[in-house]
């Protein structure tokens, strides 16, 4: 069970360093465009554009998707970290 609970935990770790690495590389001109920024939005912006549906930008610049988003992915590690507990 500690193997899941580290795998899992794990890759929450990892997403989460990932959408934190995308949004920095907005603040940087082109960067982006970047081998490393196509790489990441290529990962992160799919599961970004879910809660950009639901959160617009505060004043046209502000997106606060990222935080929500950060939330919702440690919230369902910690549930499926819950659901491994219940039924192992």
């Amino acid at each position: 069970m500690n193997e899941v609970y580290s795998i899992i935990k794990l890759a929450q770790q990892i997403y989460t360093f990932m959408i934190i690495g995308y949004v920095l590389l907005s603040w940087l001109p082109t960067a982006r465009e970047s081998f490393i920024g196509v790489f990441l939005g290529k990962l992160v912006e799919p599961y970004l554009g879910i809660f950009r549906r639901f959160i617009p930008p505060i004043g046209g610049m502000l997106d606060l998707s990222p935080i929500l988003a950060v939330f919702a992915l440690q919230f369902v590690a910690a549930g499926l970290i819950a659901v491994f507990d219940f039924f192992i």
